[in-house]
């Protein structure tokens, strides 16, 4: 773990396996592995030009993601590194959406994620759950006669898009121009600053979006944000626009990821697969919850946890770390780890000891799990039971992964299945 006191620091010499290749997106597990067990925190060349610290073994991992002295605000590290789009999200400075919980530390961290954690209380999300599986049960009908489909664009990407306008309150003649804008985030057209653009566009919408809610307030995550504000919590009108902007970002993307990995995991997986597909049809409920959770470990929709500074020089992992040094917890690389999990390679839908990071850890821990793990467990139910001999449409070598460095997910993922007539669910 994490430990200043250590007296002995490891000096890394050995060269690492290729990084940030097509070949190392496609499988980044063996890199990953050869890390944890050579250099298990190691200085990597990011694809930006960035410097920065890989941990990938468990205990150093959860150490870090708890570790006050590595702080979330990029201005630690550089601004300029920032404001070009080398470290953060993508033309969030330029869009005036930097205040929101991934970029800023206690005291004004724990301040804001209070007012926004009673969005995602348990009685409030299971109370969404018919709205979630209404949605789903859409999504399925909308291609099910088809006898095809691409599960990316087709399901897994639009199910959080809806879900999370939902919960915010964006009316729904609104939301396809959200779902045109995060598709954007998603899969730029290659287009310079298509990215930014799109940030900046939900930007001034959701700012007036605030203005319109002041008038006439509603049961939803931004007219609580409001009503917050009006009754002395001190939430400024960027700091909503931002919460509400990081709300969407973090709540379409993951999800999304956690969709497409886990059928995607599942569908390579026939035996797994089967036993979860009877399960189901028995209706029984635990083999789904403890196969999300076994999903979220496996390959899981978050690679990286996001950015994180050094507030000091300090030790992690028997590397000293400098002020300013930014750092990179790889989740992916944990939850493979074996000091901690037994088989970490073995897809294991009923494994029992579980406690990935996949969500992350302490006072960063994503609010948003317990919505993306409802959707995740409904996606998946309902669709394997509506479809019941669903299976890839192409080589899984002709596939491609996304780029970019946090967040880990298909381009498509084009399924067949016999077709059927699905109803709407109601």
């Amino acid at each position: 773990m994490s430990d200043s006191r250590r007296s002995v620091v490891r000096v890394q010499t050995t060269p690492s396996p290729p990084l940030f290749s097509r070949e190392f997106g496609a499988d980044p597990y063996p890199a990953y592995a050869w890390l944890r067990e050579n250099a298990p925190v190691y200085k990597a060349e990011l694809p930006s030009g960035v410097a920065a610290w890989l941990v990938t073994r468990y205990a150093d991992a959860r150490a870090a993601l708890a570790d006050p002295r590595l702080s979330k605000n990029p201005d630690r590290h550089s601004a300029q590194a920032h404001h070009s789009g080398r470290v953060g999200i993508p033309g969030e400075r330029g869009a005036n959406v930097m205040t929101h919980l991934l970029n800023i530390d206690p005291p004004d961290h724990t301040r804001l994620r209070r007012l926004v954690a009673k969005a995602f209380t348990p009685r409030r999300v299971a109370a969404f759950e018919p709205r979630v599986r209404e949605l789903t049960g859409s999504l399925i009908a909308s291609f099910a006669g088809r006898g095809e489909a691409d599960l990316i664009h087709e399901f897994a990407f639009p199910l959080p898009i809806y879900a999370i306008c939902d919960m915010l309150g964006v009316p729904r003649e609104d939301q396809d121009d959200f779902r045109d804008w995060a598709g954007m985030m998603l899969h730029p057209s290659g287009k310079r600053g298509g990215v930014g653009r799109s940030v900046k566009r939900m930007r001034a919408y959701l700012g007036d979006l605030i203005h319109r809610k002041r008038a006439d307030l509603g049961d939803d995550l931004i007219s609580d944000l409001i009503r917050a504000s009006d009754h002395g919590e001190h939430l400024t009108e960027d700091e909503a626009a931002a919460m509400s902007f990081i709300l969407l970002f973090a709540g379409f993307e993951t999800t999304v990821n956690l969709i497409g990995n886990g059928l995607y995991t599942l569908l390579r997986h026939p035996a797994e697969l089967a036993d979860l597909r009877r399960s189901l049809a028995a209706g029984e409920e635990a083999l789904l919850a403890s196969a999300v959770e076994e999903l979220l470990r496996y390959d899981g929709p978050v690679e990286l946890a996001t950015w994180r500074f050094a507030r000091e020089p300090l030790v992690l992992g028997g590397q000293r770390v400098e002020r300013g040094d930014p750092v990179l917890v790889v989740l992916a690389g944990a939850d493979r780890d074996p000091r901690r999990f037994e088989r970490p390679d073995v897809l294991d839908l009923a494994r029992r000891d579980n406690q990935h990071l996949g969500y992350g850890h302490g006072i960063h821990y994503c609010l948003g799990a317990p919505l993306a793990r409802l959707e995740g467990r409904a996606a998946i139910g309902m669709l394997l039971s509506e479809l019941p001999d669903i299976r890839l449409a192409v080589d899984p070598d002709d596939l491609r992964w996304r780029g970019g460095l946090i967040m880990r997910g298909l381009r498509s993922l084009p399924v067949e299945f016999t077709s059927s007539h699905v109803t709407q669910s109601q």
